[in-house]
């Protein structure tokens, strides 16, 4: 691996980890927030492969794989607490969530809180697609048995 293609996958991987940080701390919708902290593992991962490719060791390979194994267990975990907080709260925006911290610490107001989700909208209810067909004698038969 010449030094060029060893920069070229350093700066692959400096990118993903630093939209993934501005995603994380940009946004407040927490999907996208455990989707901007992936992309900062993925990153990592890049970097650790590039390095170990340079250098001829397994090491960070094998690593990378024990990162991507813990992060698939995160991703079960994480997606499944935002379900259950989001049956509970109907959104997704963390500042809603403030009684989850520990009854000693002070809650974090937002100057700027998102309403939490509005009802949800009303479509029109379409009509049935012709006349129900008149039942037929076979069908009389058996309900009458």
């Amino acid at each position: 691996m010449s030094p060029a293609t060893l920069e070229s996958y350093l700066l692959v991987g400096a990118v993903l980890f630093t939209l993934g940080m501005v995603g994380f701390l940009t946004r407040r919708n927490l999907i996208l927030m455990f989707l901007s902290a992936e992309m900062m593992l993925q990153g990592v991962a890049i970097n650790l492969v590039a390095f170990a490719k340079f250098r001829g060791d397994l090491g960070g390979q094998v690593f990378v794989l024990f990162i991507l194994t813990v992060v698939a267990c995160e991703a079960a975990i994480a997606l499944a607490m935002i379900l259950m907080l989001y049956k509970r709260k109907k959104s997704l925006d963390v500042s809603l969530w403030q009684e989850l911290r520990e009854p000693d610490q002070e809650p974090i107001l937002d100057e700027d809180v998102m309403p939490p989700g509005d009802k949800p909208a009303e479509f029109e209810h379409l009509t049935p697609a012709g006349a129900e067909p008149p039942p037929s004698k076979e069908a009389e038969e058996v309900s009458h048995v």
